[in-house]
């Protein structure tokens, strides 16, 4: 068995890259699904949410204001209180969807994607990712890439004008300013992988590391 870390910071491309590895039998266990899994209605997240903030997090249909929280997070600084409530719920599901894959498929390759992998200070033991994860690979890409594609990606195809995309942009800097530098996490990683060009590069890279992977498992 293996257990993987596949992370990078907003924009870096690592879900693309989980998905190419996906193609190759990795098992993905993407870490914003599962924590909006757990942000459900009731769900241990919701609690968490609801407790801390008060209802003011809460829409009129019940469901958690992601509008509300993100607002909290990352205008109001509070970012950390959040994080609190999250991580070690997250963590704790990854760690238990992990070892059922690993029961029924000993020798699996498990793949976590998740940007803050380096930064969190809540694993659900209090423990961090060393313990968590046997190898790290971290998604690469210039800046200004980055910041491209979550303009892009907020905007969904549709027209916006220079005022708005300016908004998104001084957002996407505030959410790349609460993560360590890329730089800082090549010197953690076992892998890196450049996405700041062509699809096919990366491709190139995802084949190449596999058989890797696949060895160690």
């Amino acid at each position: 068995m293996l257990r993987v870390g596949l992370t990078g910071g907003l924009g870096s491309g690592k879900s693309t890259a989980a998905k190419l590895f996906a193609v190759h039998g990795a098992h993905i266990l993407q870490s914003d699904a599962i924590g909006r899994e757990l942000m459900e209605l009731g769900q241990p997240i919701y609690i968490g949410m609801v407790d801390h903030f008060g209802p003011g997090v809460v829409l009129a249909d019940g469901t958690l204001d992601r509008a509300a929280l993100a607002r909290i997070a990352f205008t109001e600084g509070r970012v950390e209180e959040l994080n609190a409530i999250a991580h070690p719920l997250v963590i704790a599901r990854q760690m238990e969807l992990t070892e059922k894959i690993f029961q029924q498929e000993p020798h699996a390759v498990v793949m976590v994607e998740s940007a803050l992998i380096f930064e969190t200070r809540y694993g659900a033991d209090g423990s961090r990712w060393q313990s968590r994860f046997d190898r790290i690979i971290l998604v690469t890409a210039p800046e200004e890439v980055k910041i491209a594609r979550f303009v892009a990606r907020c905007s969904t195809g549709r027209m916006i004008s220079e005022e708005q995309r300016a908004e998104l942009e001084a957002e996407a800097r505030r959410r790349l300013a609460q993560q360590i530098s890329d730089e800082q996490k090549s010197a953690l990683s076992d892998y890196v992988l450049t996405n700041g060009g062509a699809l096919t590069e990366l491709e190139w890279q995802v084949d190449q590391l596999w058989p890797i992977l696949e060895t160690a498992a």
